[in-house]
């Protein structure tokens, strides 16, 4: 047997290689062995920090009779959803037509041509209540293959036909309101737990995309008084609890997945680099520095990798006294650690990921004043940069500097431009803001957003390529182009960047108000777009007039910007639109304010930026 995984990119594939299935990484040769013995097709779908992913590793694919049996009668693919993101999409939207109860591992039945017949996630190595084993599950599919071959290939192709229309069909939009979001923010106060805070029962996950939404429109001005009131409070109450409560590792700073129980304790104890991202700008926003400088400990000294970059998680496993052990290295203090094997991390450096990774540390250490968070966060994008940035077409993942073949999705091209912008403007920079733009113009055709290339198997397969429109963990791919082109638009006054940010968000916005849960990122840009748009851009001078920048950063701005004069002429030769002719007036550190890119005289005077 040929150990074709031994050399993945993906550390989760590297796992299995050592497996007796006959495993084929994600590829057309596994469809051409299929078509040439006429068998099915399984692709298993799992991620490296995925806890029953090693159950049913450990069960089922390392049983050398069930592999024997695998091997016999299909062709088995293994896929790490993280690395190819479009895949695990289009095989969830097919999967749904089989089981309701849609997770990881992801197990699917295809003919070779690429359409799902079966699936289903874990199935243990014996029968039990509710779940067949997993050879019982092996037998079924192969006796459906033999015995009804003809019904299993036409209801398989219904199902393609379907899904191909579902994803043809045009998406419907609303305008986001101050209306609609009162009901939204009434809706949430009313689902929060209000005994320990954040929402929905157990498992309870941190949800950040809608607690940084909620951050926002605690401020805005969309919103009277008591819903601002709501949104504040039901965010400030989750953010407490969970920086309090299990949720977070006390000694390694950083935040894990969810939480088995409703209380915050109990936790899965993986930690992602996305999830601690996002609270990371949550807990600056909300200007607690200790629980920040926590999660930034933990990306700096735990998921950095030689270079810069970020590795995409780290495990809930460990071994603790040789013994193989479920979060039993977080109940250990710090010096008893030092004695102890660390979770294994998953080093696969994601560029999505990191984007959001490296908008969090610029955008965090700016507004706390922690310059050493800058620094961390324009290491990663040099890295980033230098590896997954070739002759202009990203790259979605890598090892070691190796990259992967998978395609870059959207979520990367709009993940790291949008990251790239936050550094830009952190660090004074216009060559990321830049970059940002010619990664972002390359998604853009005739008004619309789409990554540049998609799946090529997919593609010959004739299967739609999915994208996960849902945020509860994390922003789609299509709010994070669509934020990185809002960005640019309020940077250049260019209004192609907003219509097709714009064009982007509706429709998720629109999901929002019936899933707030669900759709948090696209909910907090669609109210950011309609809100009154008030630009401050503040040139430094020689009396160092940090105190005039200050109270600027502390304003409800749309983009708030402190630079130098030689910065903010840059940035204007450069095309952007906002720092023409910004210069200190006198010397003295000087504020221009717009609103609605109608701007007033400069001030030199805090006290009259109003």
């Amino acid at each position: 047997m040929i150990g074709r995984l031994h050399d993945a990119v993906s550390p989760y594939l590297r796992s299995h290689a050592g497996n007796p299935v006959d495993w084929f990484p994600w590829g057309e040769e596994a469809f051409d062995r299929a078509r040439e013995r006429d068998v099915p097709v399984l692709v298993s779908i799992g991620y490296a920090t995925c806890h029953w992913c090693h159950v049913m590793a450990r069960e089922s694919f390392s049983d050398p009779d069930l592999a024997a049996r695998l091997n016999a009668g299909f062709v088995a693919i293994k896929v790490d959803r993280e690395e190819h993101p479009e895949v695990d999409a289009a095989c969830l939207a097919a999967a749904g037509a089989f089981t309701p109860d849609l997770g990881w591992p992801l197990n699917v039945f295809m003919t070779p041509e690429g359409r799902v017949f079966h699936a289903g996630t874990y199935s243990p190595p014996r029968p039990a209540p509710g779940h067949p084993s997993f050879r019982q599950v092996l037998d079924a599919v192969e006796a459906a293959w033999i015995d009804r071959r003809t019904d299993v290939e036409a209801s398989a192709a219904g199902l393609a036909a379907a899904l191909r229309d579902a994803t043809a069909a045009e998406p419907p939009s609303s305008p986001v309101t101050g209306e609609a979001l009162a009901r939204v923010v009434d809706e949430l106060g009313a689902d929060e737990d209000r005994q320990h805070g954040g929402f929905g029962g157990a498992p309870k996950f941190p949800v950040a995309p809608l607690l940084l939404t909620l951050l926002a429109l605690g401020r805005s001005p969309l919103l009277d008084p008591p819903h601002r009131a709501i949104a504040q409070g039901v965010t400030s109450r989750a953010l407490t609890a969970m920086r309090d409560g299990a949720l977070r590792d006390p000694v390694g700073g950083g935040f894990f997945r969810y939480a088995v129980r409703r209380d915050w304790t109990e936790p899965h104890y993986e930690r992602m680099l996305t999830d601690n991202a996002l609270l990371l700008r949550a807990y600056a926003e909300l200007g607690d520095r200790k629980t920040a400088a926590g999660i930034v400990g933990f990306l700096r000294d735990v998921l950095r990798r030689p270079g810069g970059a970020f590795g995409s998680g780290q495990d809930s496993e460990s071994v603790v006294d040789g013994a193989g052990s479920e979060g039993g290295y977080y109940a250990l203090d710090a010096a008893a650690r030092a004695d102890q094997p660390a979770p294994a991390v998953d080093a696969k450096v994601l560029t999505g990921w990191n984007g959001l990774a490296i908008g969090a540390l610029a955008a965090a250490g700016a507004r706390l004043g922690e310059p050493a968070w800058i620094e961390l966060a324009t290491a990663a994008a040099e890295a980033l940069l230098a590896t997954h940035l070739r002759d202009g077409v990203l790259v979605r993942a890598s090892l070691d500097g190796r990259p992967s073949g998978a395609v870059a999705t959207l979520e990367d091209h709009g993940g790291l431009a949008d990251g790239l912008l936050d550094l830009a403007l952190g660090t004074g920079r216009p060559h990321y803001a830049a970059v940002a733009r010619g990664i972002v113009d390359r998604c853009l055709c005739d008004g619309r957003f789409a990554a540049p290339a998609t799946d090529p198997v997919l593609t010959a397969l004739r299967v739609p390529g999915g994208s996960d429109a849902t945020e509860g963990a994390s922003p789609s791919g299509a709010t994070l182009i669509a934020s990185a082109a809002w960005k640019l638009h309020l940077l250049t006054a260019d209004p192609a960047y907003r219509d097709a940010a714009a064009s982007a968000v509706a429709p998720l916005a629109a999901a929002a108000m019936d899933r707030p849960i669900g759709y948090g990122a696209a909910l907090g840009l669609g109210a950011a777009m309609v809100e009154p748009i008030r630009q401050v851009v503040v040139v430094t001078g020689a009396d160092g007039g940090g105190a005039l920048g200050a109270a600027a950063a502390l304003l409800p701005s749309s983009v708030t910007v402190v630079l130098d004069e030689r910065a903010a002429r840059e940035f204007a030769a450069a095309g952007f639109e906002l720092f023409q002719d910004r210069s200190t007036v006198e010397g003295r550190s000087t504020a221009y304010v717009c609103e609605d890119f109608s701007c007033r005289l400069p001030v030199t005077d805090p006290a009259a930026l109003g």
